[in-house]
């Protein structure tokens, strides 16, 4: 992480540089010089230094061999503080991995938080895990720096009632180690600083890096960015209030509700509870605790995690024993910067909730499968082609079975229209055409929309996106595929294509298609049964000619007989055929109609379906991703 070089005006540098007393720029009245300074192997930063160096006379050691200031010799630090078994290492993986899936379907404004969040986890794991970084922020005259004081045991951070008295971070750390931490929070190596000997001998407070933080309420914007910059990037905070600011709207509308979720992490202490009488002090806090709960921060009744609340007075030491004990037991479970951690991917996760979370069980279902493929049968004339070869075929067993006599007149009538026997059908009419193009794309905008039902914005534009993609030459296919299917009926599979074939084009192709159909095994049987009323016909007519004429014997009740059951048995064989021929020539149609609804169906589910179902089968994968970024939440939010 690049470091923020500090913004106080006359306080140059960053990182571990360490100076003169005379680089300091100007002291404070009544304060000790704000920077420390090398002298040989000792250091000295005034007060504390002098103190210090009373106690080694007294015990007999010499400067050299008082303990020095840390400096970031650049060795690594105490890596994985997130061991195998802990819930957040997971959680980071998928984090991870739900940024990667998303980066073409989401803007990167979207995923920002949670790269950000990425970013300070991998920079915070590469950093010491013996130190817990616990930031002391609060209003003006809130007495922040009065109680980092208290707990350093030491003056080291100034008071006075100008304002603002604190304009840069300054931090303490008990032990060695943390340059690494401080560097990442930018704070320079003249504002380190470390406790006073009794206190920093506290076993209890070993691993602690206390940083006092300007003002948030600061008229400066420099001090509330590195206030802001700062909180981002601690373990934990303690919040500062007194009797007067405690519910100021700044702090909970800016700071304490937008981070709820880090309530583990946070400490809320009423300061100068000497100013308060009597039972105004539990007043007070009260009202403080029913604010924090406003917030959301305060301890569920069913034991969710909230923020520890406790009264003290830096001034007195009232209650800061209390808050040094807590803090101890804080710092030294070192689970502070997890915690943390895993509260900023809760805060990222329910940012993005809005774009992974859907409505209901969005998807494509059965009914809306079959709905698109009845859209897309109507549209390429799949019921008119089965009614068409259904007529055909009838027709065909009318010519087979029919009367000589019906079949020449019919021959008759073709003869009577030049080119009608080898007629082609005319092409479907434009506004036929249009018409089955625009049912196939109201068939595509109709799936998109029941497929994207309920998905968050992104991931329904995207299967929209999708389904108008593969729509593309959809009712062209769909017309080829229509002509093809058609014109070939035995043909073994269906090609994938698609089509737009209306009424007559439909039946004409049909016509050609269906010149000889499969006929039933009965049928020899009737054309021979025709064929024998017909020669019954024409043998009882020659018997009555030969009689009119005398060669043969009168006797006009018999050929008269013969040659009426020939005429009457005809047209009956005719009509018991076609009785016969309506179940196999519907079967025939529905065969049709079947095979041309399958190849549309299979061209629109190719074109259509499967890239919708894709771009599904995406967001149910990153929606997997996002479900482990949350399931296994420390936060309890």
């Amino acid at each position: 992480m690049t470091a923020v070089t500090d913004e106080n005006p006359g306080q140059g540098g960053t990182g571990e540089q360490l100076s003169d007393p005379s680089s300091t720029g100007p002291s404070r009245s009544g304060a000790a010089p704000s920077g420390p300074s090398r002298s040989g192997t000792g250091w000295d930063d005034g007060l504390i230094a002098r103190r210090a160096q009373a106690a080694r006379k007294e015990a007999g050691q010499t400067p050299d061999e008082a303990p020095e200031e840390e400096e970031d010799d650049g060795r690594p630090q105490v890596e994985a503080y997130v061991d195998s078994g802990s819930p957040l290492r997971p959680r980071l993986d998928a984090l991870r991995e739900l940024v990667g899936l998303s980066r073409a379907r989401l803007d990167r404004a979207a995923l920002a938080e949670a790269g950000r969040v990425l970013d300070e986890a991998a920079a915070r794991q590469r950093l010491s895990s013996r130190h817990t970084v616990v930031a002391i922020a609060g209003a003006s005259g809130s007495g922040k720096s009065a109680l980092f004081n208290a707990l350093a045991g030491a003056p080291l951070s100034e008071t006075g009632l100008r304002r603002p008295t604190t304009s840069s971070p300054l931090a303490c750390s008990w032990t060695d180690g943390a340059a690494g931490l401080l560097d990442r929070l930018a704070v320079p190596g003249r504002l380190r600083r470390r406790p006073a000997p009794g206190a920093a001998a506290d076993e209890a407070l070993q691993g602690l890096v206390l940083v006092d933080l300007p003002d948030h309420d600061s008229a400066a914007k420099g001090h509330r960015d590195q206030v802001d910059r700062v909180l981002a990037l601690v373990d934990a905070v303690i919040w500062v209030v007194d009797p007067e600011k405690y519910a100021d709207a700044a702090l909970h509308e800016r700071y304490l509700r937008p981070l709820a979720g880090h309530a583990e992490v946070t400490f809320v202490v009423l300061n100068q509870i000497d100013r308060l009488p009597g039972e105004a002090a539990d007043q007070v806090l009260d009202d403080l605790r029913r604010l924090l709960d406003e917030d959301g921060m305060a301890l569920g009744e069913h034991g969710e995690p909230g923020a520890t609340v406790l009264p003290l007075s830096a001034l007195t030491g009232e209650g800061v024993g209390e808050l040094r004990e807590l803090l101890g037991r804080f710092v030294q479970d070192r689970t502070a910067a997890t915690r943390r951690l895993s509260a900023d991917v809760d805060a990222a996760a329910a940012r993005l909730r809005p774009v992974y979370v859907a409505e209901g069980r969005p998807g494509l279902g059965e009914r809306a499968r079959e709905e698109f493929t009845d859209r897309l049968a109507e549209a390429v004339g799949a019921a008119a082609a089965g009614q068409a070869a259904e007529r055909e075929w009838r027709r065909n067993a009318g010519r087979a079975c029919g009367t000589p006599w019906l079949r020449l007149w019919r021959w008759y009538e073709t003869t009577r229209q030049p080119g009608s026997r080898d007629r082609v059908p005319l092409a479907a009419p434009p506004e036929e055409r249009l018409t089955a193009r625009q049912r196939v794309e109201q068939a595509v905008r109709t799936v998109a929309d029941d497929a994207a039902a309920g998905l968050p914005g992104p991931w329904a534009q995207a299967v929209r996106e999708a389904a108008v993609h593969g729509a593309k030459g959809l009712p062209d296919a769909l017309d080829e595929l229509a002509g093809r299917v058609s014109g070939e009926p035995d043909a073994g599979a269906p090609a994938t294509g698609g089509a737009a074939l209306p009424g007559g084009a439909v039946e004409g192709r049909v016509g050609r298609a269906a010149g000889k159909p499969p006929r039933p095994a009965w049928w020899p049987a009737a054309v021979l049964a025709q064929v024998a009323m017909t020669l019954l016909q024409i043998f009882g007519g020659l018997w009555l000619a030969g009689q009119i004429i005398g060669v043969l014997e009168p006797g006009l009740l018999t050929p008269a007989l013969v040659m009426l059951g020939g005429i009457v048995g005809g047209p009956l064989v005719e009509w018991s055929c076609a009785v016969a021929a309506r179940g196999p020539a519907r079967r025939y149609g529905q065969e049709a109609e079947r095979r041309l609804r399958e190849a549309a169906a299979a061209c629109g589910r190719a074109r259509v379906l499967d890239p919708v179902a894709a771009e599904l089968m995406r967001y149910r994968e990153v929606r997997e991703r996002y479900v482990t970024v949350t399931e296994f939440s420390t936060t309890g939010r």
